[in-house]
């Protein structure tokens, strides 16, 4: 299945995160650890789906730096043949990562995690957490946390792996059964076992986005950021 993005896709236009804005694209958030090497199952893993995202022509938010994030950008620009999507990417100066990849069309660059944090968030109409340690984590919870209190629309947070509902699993039994989380703030976790089922998840979320048109929730409106 392909779809289109909605709204102005004009490539002559110059492509700025503040465009990035307003444009009306779909975009998928992908989260993962910088560590992982390119001969491991988790980076083809990422490439490969990040693949099909660029075939379906939305675009993609990455940390923009190397490890699952290069996957992601990388496989975004080989299944984006025509160009009809934007790979973008946030970064941030770490101690092991030596920059930006090269995969990217728009990035911008973050000193503070909790600026950059938020830029996801602003731009993210789905989310899918790929293998990762404590940033992805954080990415993860962050994300959860502004959902639960509906900062930001109810985005699906797609957790890709074993390790990810073993977690979830802890959540359900030391925070859902004492009452300090609500059952329904589970409502849009998802826990999938590979690519397939996390992008027929996207492709749900998609046809809603298309279908609530002017109505639809847009974080970049309901999450404002001060100037």
């Amino acid at each position: 299945m392909t779809h289109t993005s909605n709204g102005s896709n004009n490539h002559h236009e110059p492509k700025n995160l503040d465009h990035e804005h307003h444009n009306g694209h779909f975009r998928v958030a992908i989260f993962g650890s910088a560590r992982i090497k390119p001969d491991d199952e988790s980076y083809k893993q990422v490439f490969e789906f990040a693949k099909e995202i660029g075939k379906h022509r939305f675009d993609v938010v990455t940390g923009g730096g190397p490890g699952i994030m290069e996957a992601a950008s990388a496989g975004h620009q080989a299944g984006d043949g025509r160009n009809e999507a934007d790979s973008i990417g946030l970064t941030i100066q770490l101690p092991w990562e030596a920059g930006s990849n090269k995969h990217l069309e728009i990035k911008k660059h973050f000193q503070h995690f909790s600026d950059r944090l938020d830029e996801f968030m602003v731009l993210s109409n789905a989310v899918v957490v790929f293998a990762g340690g404590i940033g992805t984590a954080l990415e993860l919870f962050y994300t959860w946390q502004l959902t639960q209190v509906k900062h930001i629309c109810p985005i699906p947070i797609i957790l890709v792996g074993d390790m990810w509902r073993e977690l979830v699993d802890w959540v359900k039994k030391w925070q859902v059964d004492s009452g300090l989380v609500s059952p329904e703030d589970l409502d849009n976790i998802f826990v999938v076992k590979n690519n397939n089922e996390a992008i027929k998840i996207i492709e749900k979320t998609y046809e809603f986005f298309i279908k609530e048109g002017e109505n639809r929730c847009i974080n970049y409106e309901k999450y404002k950021l001060d100037a």
